[in-house]
């Protein structure tokens, strides 16, 4: 081998250590947190319908409110705005350092929607709003609305009738 192919391989082995290197470091390097934004001062959050005490039957409409602040996708970090999650009977205090959780209690609508259709079971439920940052955080301090207790019905029976019954006519 002549001196400037062995001139090339050491380096090629100098730029390859040197990279291995890099690539290790970068991978223990914690990611640096992104700062949590404050909402508006004069921000409110609150649910358009259903009502506190409500009664419905069957699948309903949740209505969001958000009044002095914008709302966004995930991910976005456009200033003053973030995006819904609805908590459905949900008890347990949110930890505001913690991405909110994803389950069929905390609900995500991180493509900016303002409303939700929902069915649940018949009984009592709480229905309440916390706003999240791009990242899925609450806001610091938490952006979150009043809790509205709502109560689901059971079904309709299904009428019948008179002829089917052999009643009448």
């Amino acid at each position: 081998m002549g001196r400037s192919a062995g001139n090339v391989l050491a380096a090629l082995a100098v730029l390859s250590f040197l990279s291995a290197a890099v690539q290790a470091q970068t991978a223990q390097a914690p990611k640096p947190p992104s700062p949590q934004r404050a909402p508006a001062p004069d921000a409110r959050l609150y649910i358009i319908y259903p009502w506190d005490g409500a009664q419905i039957r069957g699948e309903f409409w949740v209505r969001f409110g958000l009044r002095n602040m914008g709302v966004t996708q995930a991910g976005s970090s456009a200033p003053n705005a973030g995006h819904h999650h609805l908590l459905v009977d949900v008890t347990d205090e949110i930890d505001p350092e913690e991405p909110i959780p994803t389950d069929n209690r905390h609900l995500h609508f991180g493509a900016g929607q303002t409303e939700a259709r929902l069915e649940l079971p018949p009984g009592k439920h709480t229905l309440q709003l916390l706003l999240g940052d791009p990242e899925h955080r609450p806001f610091k301090p938490m952006l979150i609305s009043k809790k509205v207790t709502i109560t689901v019905l059971p079904a309709a029976p299904a009428r019948t009738s008179k002829k089917a019954t052999g009643q009448g006519g």
